[in-house]
């Protein structure tokens, strides 16, 4: 027989009785909080911008991605280590259960997606690459329809396809953009990885604090980057000592503080906060408002103005984040109809 279960609540198993096998019990996940949850997107997805703007400042002055990526993690790893250890009073038994959620977490979700970008960048525009890269909602879209039957309706498709359309002029990806299958390869990876980092932070037990899944999958990350660096497949040069940002020079410390504290550490605790509050779906597309935010922290620290053209994308990013927020307000449709994230489903 086939349990009914909450898609991203996953069952636990009761310890066994003497003589007689564990019984199954689903987990219970919180209600959905939705103009909670909404907020804390955008202040998740606006921290995680910041990386671009300020990252951008180490590369000019000679860093190279793996090594900018590795400090980001690691630091943000070692801020959190104490927090995460604090938040896990008493619960280090649901720790023990969602190990390997964390783990894998930590290599898809962080070392996964920030390795498969900067190799598809090495290949592609950053344009490119970053488009491929937030496929990842469309991705989640699909998987709910093929794995738990879950057909997007007429909204949720439309949606999608504002989305994606402004997500093309954001980008300006048809300004002078080319492709290379190898790229293109490394660029669908990281939108992959980006699914798994959802679908992986929306399965965790609700006894894992958000800190405590932050925590330890930045921690994983950051030892995977620092394995990848140690067998040659990240580049760990290190640049100049002062570096240009925003029209003056500072030490390289200062712009590595704000990826590793604000687009890290920050960004990662806010963002699974999101992902709880809103699920995978919805919290997936209000992820794509990091490009606007990207936007706009590059106008402000690097004068680089947006377009007309890439505010018309933004507008139309909007409308298909209204869009599937709608559709999920709307609830679950008849049974084998499909409906939003939150509908029960056959457990894998």
């Amino acid at each position: 027989m086939t349990d009914q279960v909450e898609v991203g609540t996953p069952a636990t198993v009761a310890p066994a009785s003497a003589g007689g096998a564990g019984v199954a019990a689903p987990s219970s996940r919180g209600a959905r909080h939705p103009l909670v949850g909404l907020g804390v997107a955008l202040v998740s997805a606006a921290a995680f911008a910041t990386s671009g703007a300020f990252g951008k400042s180490l590369l000019v002055g000679g860093w190279s991605p793996g090594a900018v990526v590795t400090m980001r993690i690691t630091l943000a790893a070692l801020v959190l280590l104490g927090p995460a250890l604090w938040s896990l009073r008493g619960r280090w038994a649901a720790l023990r259960r969602n190990a390997w959620v964390v783990v894998g977490y930590g290599l898809t979700g962080v070392a996964g997606c920030q390795l498969a970008y900067f190799n598809a960048v090495t290949h592609l525009s950053v344009g490119v690459a970053l488009l491929l890269e937030y496929l990842a909602p469309v991705l989640i879209v699909g998987w709910l329809w093929l794995r738990h039957r879950q057909t997007p309706r007429r909204l949720t498709v439309a949606g999608v396809a504002l989305a994606v359309a402004g997500l093309l002029l954001v980008l300006d990806v048809l300004g002078g953009a080319h492709v290379s299958p190898v790229g293109g390869l490394w660029g669908l990876g990281a939108a992959v990885c980006l699914v798994l980092y959802f679908l992986l932070a929306d399965h965790v037990d609700d006894d894992v604090p958000p800190l405590a899944l932050a925590g330890g999958g930045l921690a994983v990350g950051a030892l995977s980057l620092g394995l990848a660096g140690l067998v040659g497949v990240l580049d760990m040069s290190r640049g100049a000592s002062r570096v240009p940002l925003g029209g003056v020079v500072v030490d390289w410390w200062v712009p590595v503080l704000v990826i590793a504290l604000v687009a890290a550490a920050f960004a990662y605790v806010t963002g699974i906060a999101a992902v709880r509050l809103l699920g995978a779906k919805v919290a997936s597309f209000v992820a794509l408002t990091e490009v606007l935010f990207a936007v706009l922290f590059a106008w402000l620290v690097l004068a680089e103005l947006p377009t007309t053209v890439q505010l018309l994308g933004g507008v139309l990013i909007v409308a298909g984040l209204v869009a599937v927020r709608a559709d999920e307000a709307r609830g679950p449709r008849a049974t084998g109809e499909g409906g939003p994230l939150s509908q029960p489903c056959p457990a894998p």
